[in-house]
């Protein structure tokens, strides 16, 4: 089934029904499934009158989460052409990388991004059109586009609704195929480049049917709308199955006012990085201390009452918490469910579409595990050792194709039709899967965010003052979930002398090393805020390395004493 089929199926069987609940200038505002489907098949006819989109094209798609975004994106896939979300945090090199790297030839911008429109022209020679969606519209000056040309969206909408609604629209001449690729979502590889994991319509509906085999959606469900859709999780989890099940989704305004919105929208399923669980435990937390009387009842073992009134603050229906993107601390968990509220964990890879695994609802939380394989998924150790630790391979419906134009990066990492995850694990006799470490160097924050140190070395590496540096992962004292990004730098002394000569005196030890932080700093600045190094160590002798010259980075970690 493809991604246009369960639209089209849920606006059939559920037209009436709301399909998405979200706010606009304070006030809640709702989207039938009709009007839904009426909106993308406007967008449709917009992307291909205007940028002329025809199936197989590469368009790109760049915004916060919002109705429009959702739209757009059903919109360009239900015409057989190819969506390429953008995360709305990174630096303009590396959408231009993105957008240059797949070809697109058109970009769906949301108007209050930061990312510089006008920078992008010249350096993506396969974009051609740029429209603009979104409250703030800034003037449009094609002058300055350079070859693009910049568009409205609202007023693409009202010049071509007439025709979407008609006879022979865009929307229905165009029909994708199940092995279509849907998405290229860009994932940081090792090479220090991200490569686009190739998504296909069936890739999405499998994990969907696995999801919903795993969960049991129900047809009341209210999907709240919190992590960012271009994340592979949120996509699948908080768009693709509301949507293919005929059920509601419902959009926060912002983090800062995710436990406002949750209170207002009454959502029965919520799916959040552990980070954001940690912070709404701990405000429940903080709630129930300041509460005499609550507090009271709960130390005399009277709890039910109290479970009662904290489930009335998060709108009285939530009845699943679901922890994705990084691994949850098991007393988290356990707390959460302490407080009444059923909390579990998930498992899953970008090229997987992405969940792999989910903690089963009938049974007690095993403590570091990720959960049971999902229904239609299969996974094997390879290369294991003596206690069965090795490599989690995975195989199914849901398997990207490989990474766009990337075969050698494709061919690393399947072998005998298996997916090769990088992460180590090992399966128990009951079926629980267990992540031990990871093969590869892929560092992931508190938030979910993957990290990948060659990325941000390639860019430290840039640096004159630089010889050679490795980013890791490290964790504060005190702190039991996600990494923090560190680096260890070698100095230059060619580069240091030179330096020291243009401005004719010797710098101190302490001067260099307050250089070499700087430049590091200075180098990073193109880099998304989350993957720049909170640490900097010198370190003044260079890397040990392989015979290959390879730095074997698994002898290296921060060091407590290096201050952020």
């Amino acid at each position: 089934m493809t991604l246009k089929e369960t639209l089209e199926r849920s606006a059939q069987k559920h037209g009436d029904k709301i399909a998405m609940k979200y706010k606009r200038d304070g006030d809640w505002q709702t989207l039938t499934y009709r009007q839904f489907l009426a909106l993308v098949r406007n967008v449709a006819e917009a992307l291909v009158r205007v940028c002329h989109v025809r199936p197989g094209d590469r368009v790109a798609l760049l915004g916060a989460n919002s109705p429009e975004w959702c739209a757009i994106h059903y919109a360009i896939t239900g015409l057989g052409a190819t969506a390429v979300p953008v995360d709305v945090k990174l630096q303009d090199q590396e959408v231009t990388h993105i957008l240059s790297d797949s070809g697109a030839a058109a970009l769906l911008m949301d108007s209050a991004s930061e990312a510089n429109i006008y920078g992008l022209a010249g350096r993506c020679p396969n974009l051609r059109h740029v429209i603009l969606f979104g409250d703030r519209k800034p003037e449009l000056d094609n002058g300055r586009a350079r070859g693009i040309v910049m568009h409205d969206f609202d007023k693409l909408l009202a010049e071509t609704q007439a025709q979407a609604e008609g006879h022979g629209a865009a929307y229905d001449r165009f029909h994708p195929k199940e092995d279509d690729v849907a998405s290229f979502i860009y994932t940081s590889g090792t090479t220090g480049r991200q490569k686009g994991a190739m998504l296909t319509h069936g890739n999405f509906t499998a994990n969907f049917k696995s999801i919903d085999a795993a969960i049991e959606i129900l047809p009341d469900d209210n999907f709240m709308v919190i992590l960012p859709l271009h994340h592979s999780f949120a996509f699948t989890a908080c768009l693709v199955t509301p949507i293919a099940s005929g059920t509601q989704m419902s959009f926060v305004e912002s983090l800062r006012t995710v436990g406002e919105n949750i209170r207002e929208a009454s959502p029965t399923l919520v799916l959040a990085v552990p980070l954001l669980l940690e912070k709404v435990y701990n405000k429940l937390l903080a709630g129930l201390k300041a509460n005499r009387a609550g507090n009271l009842l709960w130390k005399l073992g009277i709890r039910n009452p109290v479970r009662k009134g904290i489930m009335e603050k998060l709108g009285g229906r939530l009845r699943l918490m679901i922890s994705g993107g990084a691994p949850a601390d098991p007393q988290l968990l356990r707390g959460l469910e302490e407080l009444g509220l059923k909390a579990r964990e998930g498992y899953g890879l970008t090229e997987c579409a992405p969940v792999l695994t989910i903690s089963p609802f009938d049974a007690p939380i095993r403590p570091g595990s990720c959960g049971k394989i999902l229904p239609f998924v299969e996974m094997q150790v390879f290369d294991a050792n003596a206690e069965g630790v090795g490599e989690l391979a995975a195989k199914g419906e849901n398997i990207m194709k490989g990474y766009y134009n990337n075969p050698a990066a494709t061919d690393d990492v399947f072998r005998d039709g298996w997916f090769l995850t990088g992460d180590l694990g090992y399966v128990d006799a009951d079926g629980y899967v267990f992540i031990t470490g990871r093969k590869k160097a892929l560092i992931v924050n508190r938030e979910g965010k993957n990290i990948y140190p060659e990325e941000v070395e390639l860019q430290i590496n840039q640096s004159p003052l630089i010889l050679e540096s490795v980013v890791l992962g490290y964790r504060p004292v005190g702190e039991t979930v996600g990494e923090q990004v560190g680096a260890i730098v070698v100095p230059d002394e060619e580069g240091i002398a030179a330096l020291e000569a243009s401005e004719k005196r010797k710098f101190s030890e302490q001067e260099i090393e307050a250089r070499l932080r700087a430049e590091v700093k200075k180098q990073v600045a193109a880099l998304a805020d989350y993957k720049h190094p909170r640490r900097v160590q010198i370190r003044w002798e260079e890397f040990n390395k392989t015979s290959t010259g390879k730095i074997k980075r698994y002898l290296y970690a921060m060091s407590e004493a290096t201050p952020e």
